[in-house]
């Protein structure tokens, strides 16, 4: 796990492995596909690198809370 700094924030930071763990033991290729596609959790781009703010994680898991199946995601 990584931290950057942000004026007076900190963020930590994880990999592609790290977050498809954390939503839920998603397969990295999911998060993969959602980044070429645009969909799914914002992410940062350090270089090459590929990381995930653990509030963005934290942001779309609360976005996906349904209190039935049927309830659609509000747009």
């Amino acid at each position: 796990m990584q931290t950057t700094q942000t004026g007076q924030q900190a963020h930590k930071l994880v990999n592609t492995i790290q977050a498809a763990e954390y939503l839920g033991n998603l397969k990295p290729n999911t998060l993969e596909g959602w980044r070429v596609s645009g969909k799914g959790v914002p992410f940062v781009k350090i270089g090459r690198l590929v990381r995930y703010r653990l509030e963005d994680l934290d942001a779309y898991l609360i976005a996906q809370t349904r209190a039935s199946t049927s309830q659609q995601v509000a747009a």
